[in-house]
């Protein structure tokens, strides 16, 4: 699979995020996108996702055969993790994993049970409503969320905030098992959360000048 983008652009008002960016992506080549805070990292990762329009360009995606994907059919392709994304707080987290499951089909093989052991979530936080859950823990249920979804693109927005050491650690055994054969896409500051990524794309590169 591959997402093409070409002369992409963004901004709020009059204000420009990015402009003329074009790249592609493809599965098996992994890419992180860095930038400072505030420079666009999430805003491009949002358009990737199809929950954002660009403001100018074109963006579009091709199955392996190289045939294009209609944006109708893009909610089934994506999953999707970042730490402003909310869960459903009063489930708990095998519940939310249930629910989930009403609308997309999980990786198959693996019980709710399996997956929360894949994402080391201790037996008392598996009983507990979200809302009562560190930060830390709520992160990897998000994670949880995202690699064991059905999709070909793996969206990935600053995905170890609030884990430890452990939590990090895990994360890379995530990426080593799961994002295999799929389009990962990793938004971030910190280098350890896209050390595994082939292609690094600097959004500043494509911040507009004053005069534009």
């Amino acid at each position: 699979m591959m997402i093409l983008l070409d002369h992409i652009g963004k901004r709020y008002n009059y204000e420009w995020v990015f402009r003329h960016l074009c790249c592609q992506f493809e599965a098996n080549s992994p890419s992180a996108i860095v930038g400072a805070n505030g420079s666009g990292k999430s805003t491009l990762l949002q358009i990737l996702s199809g929950s954002m329009m660009p403001s100018e360009g074109s963006l579009s995606y091709h199955d392996a055969e190289g045939h294009p994907i209609a944006a109708d059919n893009l909610f089934g392709l994506v999953s999707f993790t970042a730490p402003y994304l909310e869960l459903i707080d009063d489930f708990t987290p095998l519940e939310s994993l249930a629910f989930i499951h009403q609308f997309r089909k999980l990786l198959p093989g693996f019980s709710f049970t399996e997956i929360a052991d894949w994402v080391e979530l201790p037996s008392a936080a598996r009983k507990k409503p979200i809302r009562y859950l560190s930060s830390g823990m709520q992160q990897r249920v998000k994670l949880a969320h995202a690699f064991f979804l059905q999709s070909s693109i793996l969206l990935l927005d600053e995905p170890c905030t609030n884990l430890d050491r452990e939590g990090v650690n895990m994360y890379h055994r995530l990426i080593d098992r799961f994002s295999q054969h799929r389009i990962l896409i990793i938004a971030s500051n910190r280098q350890d959360e896209y050390d595994m990524c082939v292609n690094i794309l600097s959004i500043e590169a494509f911040k507009p000048q004053a005069s534009s």
